[in-house]
Parts: C-alpha cells; sequence; structure tokens
C-alpha cells in the first residue's frame, strides 16, 4: 500500500510539473519597445507657462485647445490631493514597468504581429470602470484607482471591488485590455458557453501572467478561492441536476458571470461564494481542454465551447 501511495504521489507530482511547464516560456529574445510617460506627473506639476508644452508633449489627451480649464484642473485642491497621494505611492514606477514588459513580451512570443503599446499613466479622479483603456497603440492606466484597498478614498466602496484596487492588480487589468481586443466576440448563448468564453480569457492570463497568483487572475479574497476550490465539485453538480449548462436564461450571467460580492445558488450560504463563480469553472474547463489536447494558444481561441467542453474531459477536483 506504501509503494502504492508513492507511486501515485509521484505521478501527480510528474503531472504537476508537465501541466505548469506549459506556462513557463523563454522570451529572453522576444524583443519589444517599451515606452512609458508620466502624463500624471507632467500635468499636475505644470503650470499656464508650462502647459503648451504638456499639450504638445500629449496631443492625445487634449481634446479642446480651452487652457483655462485646464489651468483649473491643474490648480484645484481635490485633484492636487488625489496627485500627492499618488505620488506617496507611485514616484517610482519601475517594478510595474518591468512587469508591463514582461507582460508585452509574453503577448508578443504568441503573437508575433503584437506591437507592444505606448503605457501613459494618468489621473482619472478614481474612474474605476476606465482604470485602463487600451486601443491597440496606447495604454493609459489610472494610477489613482491602485492606491491600496485600505485607502480612506475607497472608504466608500463596496470590499468586492476595493480589494482589486492595488497595485499587484494593475498589471492583470493591463493583460485583461489586450486579451478583450485579442478574443473574437462570443455569440453562443448557452450558460456553458459563456462559462467556457470567459475561461479561455483567464486561461490567456496563465500564459500571459504566468507569475501571477490565480487568486490575482480572478481578483478574489483568499477565502473566496479556498471556497472555489473546495465546492467545485458542489457548485458542477449543482449546475448539471438544474439543467444549467445548455440553458440560455439571460438571468444566468447575473448570477454566476458578472462582478459581483457572491454567486447566487439562492442558499444560506450564498455570501461565503466568490462572484463570477460560472467564470472560475470555465476556466478549470479550459485548463482541463488544454493540458488533454495538443492545441495551440492561437487555435484555441477560434475553438467553439461545446467542442471545447466535450474535448476537456474535465472532472471536477473532489
Amino acid at each position: 500500500m506504501r509503494k502504492i501511495i508513492c507511486l501515485f504521489i509521484l505521478g501527480f507530482l510528474v503531472f504537476s510539473c508537465k501541466t505548469d511547464k506549459k506556462n513557463e516560456i523563454d522570451t529572453s529574445n522576444v524583443s519589444i519597445d517599451l515606452k512609458v510617460y508620466r502624463f500624471d506627473i507632467d500635468f499636475y506639476s505644470a503650470s499656464e507657462t508650462t502647459l503648451p508644452k504638456i499639450k504638445k508633449k500629449y496631443p492625445l489627451l487634449f481634446p479642446h485647445d480651452n487652457d483655462s480649464v485646464w489651468v483649473n484642473k491643474i490648480n484645484n485642491k481635490d485633484e492636487q490631493e488625489l496627485f500627492i497621494e499618488v505620488q506617496k505611492k507611485y514616484s517610482d514606477i519601475k517594478e510595474q514597468e518591468q512587469k508591463l514588459e514582461a507582460l508585452f513580451k509574453h503577448v508578443k512570443y504568441y503573437n508575433q504581429k503584437f506591437v507592444a503599446p505606448v503605457v501613459i499613466t494618468m489621473l482619472t479622479n478614481i474612474d474605476y470602470e476606465n482604470r485602463v483603456v487600451y486601443n491597440g497603440d496606447f495604454m493609459l492606466i489610472s494610477l489613482d484607482c491602485y492606491l491600496g484597498e485600505t485607502h480612506e478614498f475607497y472608504n466608500d466602496y463596496p470590499k468586492y471591488i476595493k480589494q482589486n484596487n492595488t497595485a499587484n492588480h494593475i498589471i492583470v487589468d493591463a493583460a485583461n485590455k489586450i486579451i478583450n481586443v485579442q478574443l473574437p466576440p462570443n455569440t453562443e448563448r448557452s450558460f456553458v458557453n459563456k462559462m467556457i468564453y470567459e475561461g479561455k480569457k483567464l486561461y490567456l492570463l496563465d500564459r500571459y501572467l504566468p507569475n501571477e497568483s490565480d487568486k490575482n487572475k480572478i481578483g478574489y479574497a483568499s477565502e473566496k478561492l479556498d471556497w472555489a476550490v473546495n465546492s467545485e465539485e458542489d457548485i458542477w453538480r449543482y449546475f448539471i441536476e438544474r439543467d444549467l449548462l445548455y440553458s440560455t436564461d439571460s438571468k444566468l450571467s447575473k448570477r454566476f458571470l458578472d462582478v459581483a460580492p457572491f454567486s447566487k445558488f439562492y442558499s444560506g450560504e450564498d455570501n461565503l461564494s466568490p462572484g463570477r463563480i460560472g467564470a472560475w469553472i470555465g476556466w478549470q474547463i479550459v485548463r482541463s481542454y488544454m493540458q488533454n489536447n495538443d492545441v495551440s494558444l492561437q487555435e484555441l481561441l477560434l475553438k467553439k465551447g461545446d467542442e471545447i467542453f466535450k474535448k476537456s474531459k474535465y472532472k471536477p477536483k473532489r
């Protein structure tokens, strides 16, 4: 019996190593041109006299020529306070630059046509919905949205939102914006296809950010991730027993796929669950598919959800 257990453990470790190494790639020969500009510093340190130089340097960020509006914005007490708080945390962003460089190299490794965007840091008065904006050529990062989950500026935010207002989440948001552009839109209406579509996005994070934790990639608190891992079999059984997989009920997205404080199983323990649990299950399905099929990352993006599900050999962990 002891020998059998030892062999099982050895086999598990070997399998785990193979799974992990699929995401470990050598990007040392991948060349990218990283350009990062600190608009937040240049703008909020400017004056009426120096403003024309700033406008010339960043024409994209000045939609009109009314200088008085920009001067008032620079001198606004609340915005200057926000700028000071951002500088306390981000006077030096070398760590973020290194992570962005690694991200862009990983993206280019898998897609040779990718060109690193010009990165511009800025302040947006904590515009949470647009923390990172990406259009292929430029990536705008609002540093005031990443001051830390306990910062007083976020006191009115719910916990499930502000827990991702951290420096560690900048790179995840940046990667997600790139993924949203790369991944063809989902046209399938069934719940399982929607789960797998979200799972594709999270699997791309596995490849693009191999050193980031699952917790950071999906944006869960540690205890919520633990709940998901420990409850995987129960979650899957719930979906199966209620015939939800091929349901086209749009309410399922709100219950299990949208960002929320918890998922809605309509049980007394819902508050223990994280939101987006359907996306987390979709992630596990896609991971299983990639482990059991010889498919490139680019091929994965084009695969239909039904095919991925059928060939995934997915079995929830007990």
